[in-house]
């Protein structure tokens, strides 16, 4: 049997088939975001291109949380979808069951599979990028919540004063305090641009004498080099996640934690100190199974957990 899987990002769609366990070289396009109709349009010719007669179903992964009984964008920051019932609209076009999802949940979905087989039942995915999104598998299956918008991870608040109760919210998000404020590939280019600013004379700064903009991606590099303020600088990062992931640990007691996304490229130097606080913070008795480790799957998760999807639908 196959399957296709849809990978849909602000910049690039990825799309591959996935046949008996192997997932085909994905074939990657610009996406199409001038309007709703245009992207949608564009997603059915990527899925009509690679059906034969033997293709049962299409699985898609969309940057939003989903309404996942109508496959509708709850929001379109990054991709013109809000508001669209994408499921509905695909199937009817393309005449076979189409799955529609958050992408990170099928990342989550992607890294509890090897080989084509589910190799972990319970497992927390992270991924940090821009911001930090999550994924739950409990027992083989994506959680999605009561309205499929569950598993925001990066929405945990983990470093909130409530010493004299909770200051007002924030008017927007990310909150103050939350995952996504402190542990972010945005939050390290804020620590990167202020350490650069607080030290000329190191290597960050040096960057930013040269009129280039200091971001994380200066951070990981200089980091893998050896560099000590920018290995100083992931460790604060790795820290700040690895109490998130502590509490995903007291709340599910998975048998593994994944991290992935861009700045994961940065690798055991966030991973190390994320494990090393997680362990920790993490209750006595919890946890005694669990694995912390980086998501194995890199660039190619979205696209395949998106055909892994429309399996795991399409034959419940």
């Amino acid at each position: 049997m196959r399957f296709v899987g849809v990978d849909v990002g602000g910049t690039k769609i990825s799309a591959a088939v996935l046949d008996d366990g192997e997932l085909s070289e994905p074939k990657v396009v610009p996406t199409r975001t001038e309007s709703s109709d245009a992207l949608v349009d564009q997603i059915a010719g990527v899925i009509e291109e690679l059906c034969d007669p033997e293709t049962r179903a299409a699985g898609v992964g969309i940057p939003s949380a989903v309404d996942f009984s109508t496959g509708t964008a709850k929001s379109g920051v990054n991709v013109p979808l809000q508001g669209v019932p994408l499921r509905n609209l695909l199937t009817r076009r393309v005449g076979l069951p189409v799955f529609v999802d958050n992408d990170a949940n099928v990342a989550a979905l992607a890294e509890a599979h090897e080989g084509g087989r589910l190799a972990t039942r319970n497992l927390v995915m992270f991924t940090v990028g821009t911001g930090v999104g999550g994924g739950l598998v409990l027992e083989g299956r994506l959680f999605r919540g009561a309205t499929g918008a569950g598993a925001e991870m990066g929405h945990i608040v983990v470093g909130l004063d409530l010493r004299d109760g909770a200051p007002p919210a924030s008017e927007r998000f990310p909150q103050p305090g939350s995952l996504e404020a402190l542990a972010s590939g945005t939050a390290l280019d804020e620590l990167a641009a202020e350490r650069a600013q607080a030290n000329p004379g190191g290597a960050l700064g040096r960057v930013a004498a040269s009129g280039e903009e200091v971001t994380g991606v200066h951070v990981v590099g200089l980091a893998r080099e050896g560099d000590e303020e920018a290995c100083d600088l992931l460790r604060i990062v790795g820290e700040r996640l690895g109490v998130g992931i502590a509490s995903a640990i007291n709340l599910f007691d998975p048998d593994e934690v994944v991290v992935g996304g861009g700045v994961a490229t940065a690798g055991d130097l966030l991973v190390d100190p994320a494990r090393r606080v997680a362990q920790g913070y993490v209750l006595t008795g919890v946890g005694e199974r669990t694995r912390i480790r980086l998501a194995r799957h890199g660039v190619r998760a979205g696209v395949y957990g998106a055909a892994l999807l429309a399996v795991q639908e399409a034959v419940r």
